[in-house]
This record gives structure tokens, sequence and C-alpha cells, in this order.
């Protein structure tokens, strides 16, 4: 009776575990380690995507140099089944794979796909994380320094500026370089 039972539910053998696809998934880094863990996923066989943008720098005695930085600061992108983390984790400089609690946080396809095949073709650079609704500063151009709430991205970010002492509130239309997030002002 009891092989009977064993037969019903289908127990998989040992090597015998079901198949799950790989997905790209984010590697969260140690600071500036973002190079040699990419170089290290090679070294292990695992396939890796570290995206990066070329800047020039200018160094204390003056020399200017342009250096390529990763697009996503302390993150690298891996192409692996989820049951491979442990591989993932052993690599040095690798913190953690971003998910929510026990479970790993799949990227879509097409956005890794995206960024692969932009990166060549377009200039690609990292912007302050914004979303409708934000406070945000103007730091450049006429009206730098001036705070608004962000309620529009669209061609142009529009940001609704509000002068407390009228009561009133305007809409000016910027570029995405020329806004940052505004701190967090702390109430007395």
């Amino acid at each position: 009776m009891l092989g009977h039972v064993a037969d019903q539910h289908e127990i998989p053998r040992l090597g015998e575990l079901p198949a799950v696809s790989a997905n790209w998934f984010a590697a969260y880094t140690n600071s500036h380690h973002e190079k040699q863990v990419a170089l290290y996923l090679g070294q292990r066989q695992i396939e890796s995507f570290l995206p990066v943008y070329s800047t020039q720098t200018r160094w204390k005695n003056r020399c200017t140099k342009i250096i390529e930085l990763p697009l996503f600061a302390n993150y690298v992108f891996v192409h692996i089944d989820p049951r491979e983390r442990a591989r993932v984790l052993e690599v040095p400089g690798v913190l953690s794979l971003v998910g929510f609690g026990r479970s790993l946080a799949p990227l879509p396809d097409f956005e890794i796909e995206a960024l692969r095949s932009s990166l060549g073709q377009r200039t690609i650079e990292p912007h302050p994380y914004l979303v409708i609704g934000q406070r945000v500063r103007i730091k450049a151009g006429a009206m730098c320094g001036i705070e608004g709430v962000l309620v529009r991205i669209k061609n142009k970010f529009r940001v609704v500026l509000a002068l407390d002492a009228l009561m009133r509130s305007v809409a000016v239309e910027v570029d995405a370089f020329e806004l940052e997030p505004a701190a967090n002002r702390m109430t007395a």
C-alpha cells in the first residue's frame, strides 16, 4: 500500500528537480566592486550584465580622463535559475540578490534586452529616481534652487511651484537634467 501512494504523487528522484527557467535578477554588490563582481561571475560561467556609461572626470592634478562607471551603482544583473542563487552569493563582493523576503524579484527580459541594445546607440547616464507627486528641486537654469512637486513626466518634466507668500502656484516645464529630489524638510 505504501508503494501505491508514492506512485500517485510522483516524487522526483534526486537530481530530477522540475525545470525552472532562468531569469534576470539584480545582484547587490559592495560599493565600487561591480566590475570585479562581473569578472568573477564570468570566471564561474554565470551569465551577467553590467551596463556602464562613459563620463569625463578631472583629477586633482587637473588632468581629465574619460572613465566607465556602472549605470546602476552597486548592481550587476545575473541570468540564473533561481535555484542557483547560492552560486551567485558565493561570489566575492556580492552582498545579496534583490527580492522580497525569501523570494527573488525577477527582472523583465525585455528591459535587460532594451538596455543591452541601446547602450552603444544612445547616450545613457544615471538620473535620480523621480515619481509623480514627489517634491523636487530645480538645480540649473534661471529657477535654480526653487522647489516644487513633480506633476507630469512626458517630453519634459512639469513641476508645480508653490509661492506660499502669494498662496499661488505656477507650472513650469524643465528638462530632466535640471531636476533632483528635494531634501525632506524637517518640521519643528
